[in-house]
């Protein structure tokens, strides 16, 4: 069945644990989509999976598409990803609009915007919260930055895998709304790390504990979903420490630039360090806990 004239062609690339299902949602939605890996397997078992094709570039991926998504790493996967020769730039039209879901600094975003508008192309940023379970179950958060006009562009496309999608403001809005994120979200896991560490030297039972100040106050979704595998001393799942320290460096870097003071995130970024040294660098964000059980 052919798709209908007013279907965009999309390009998505970086298909990790959150690129990969937001991908697919959009292919479930019936959108025409290329997608691009850098490990090109990846990109092959996806088409296997959810049909469309795959590309060996970035800028094959991304010719002739009306919407390039993105969803890698950090500064450096997303400036290579977007320039160069083989990069998404170098194969987009004029008119089309990229839409990077990687968490980023707002420096490099501003850069890549700049470059994309020389070559006739929209940018919106777009960092999402809410993990893996999030994106594969289609209730991310998604923080964006541009003008008015891409955004409204960008967020017909993206309410598959959005729970809420907000204009934040101009390029770099999004961005530093997901530092807000990141900086609410170490404070919180911090908090609940004491907590649960507390009532263990207590001896009162994680489980009744927490079904009863969830109901309250200390109420958080870091709480409800977290606090099971926290009692259980098992982080083999969620978001890494090793990410979230990236994302907290970009946080205390941007802080110092504008002068604003970042006492609490500092003081959890080193704990994360402490849990880094502990070799769990790919352990989930709520192993912040078992620091404090050593």
């Amino acid at each position: 069945m052919s798709q209908p004239s007013d279907t965009p062609r999309l390009a998505f690339l970086g298909l990790g644990v959150m690129g990969a299902p937001m991908a697919g949602h959009l292919a479930a939605g019936g959108a025409d989509v290329t997608v691009y890996n850098r490990t090109a397997s990846k990109a092959d078992a996806w088409v296997e999976k959810h049909g469309g094709k795959s590309a060996p570039t970035p800028r094959e991926a991304a010719e002739g598409a009306d919407i390039v998504f993105a969803c890698v790493g950090n500064d450096d996967d997303l400036t290579e990803l977007c320039t160069g020769p083989d990069g998404a730039f170098a194969g987009m039209k004029t008119g089309s609009l990229f839409v990077d879901h990687t968490t980023v600094s707002a420096r490099v975003t501003r850069e890549l915007a700049a470059n994309a508008a020389e070559a006739g192309i929209g940018y919106v940023d777009a960092p999402v919260s809410g993990g893996q379970a999030g994106a594969e179950n289609g209730v991310l958060s998604i923080m964006c930055g541009g003008s008015q006009a891409d955004f409204d562009r960008a967020e017909p496309v993206v309410a598959p895998y959005a729970k809420i999608c907000r204009r934040l403001g101009e390029v770099g809005a999004g961005q530093m709304a997901k530092m807000c994120n990141q900086i609410a979200i170490a404070g919180l896991v911090q908090g609940l790390s004491e907590a649960i560490a507390f009532a263990e030297k207590a001896g009162l039972d994680g489980e009744a504990l927490v079904e009863v100040i969830s109901q309250g106050a200390a109420g958080s979704w870091q709480m409800v979903n977290r606090h099971k595998t926290m009692l259980a001393d098992d982080f083999d799942h969620g978001f890494a420490v090793n990410w979230m320290r990236k994302d907290l460096g970009i946080c205390l870097d941007t802080a110092r630039e504008l002068g604003a003071a970042l006492p609490v995130t500092a003081l959890v970024d080193q704990f994360y360090g402490d849990v880094q040294a502990m070799g769990g660098g790919r352990w989930d964000t709520s192993a912040l806990v078992k620091r404090l059980r050593r």
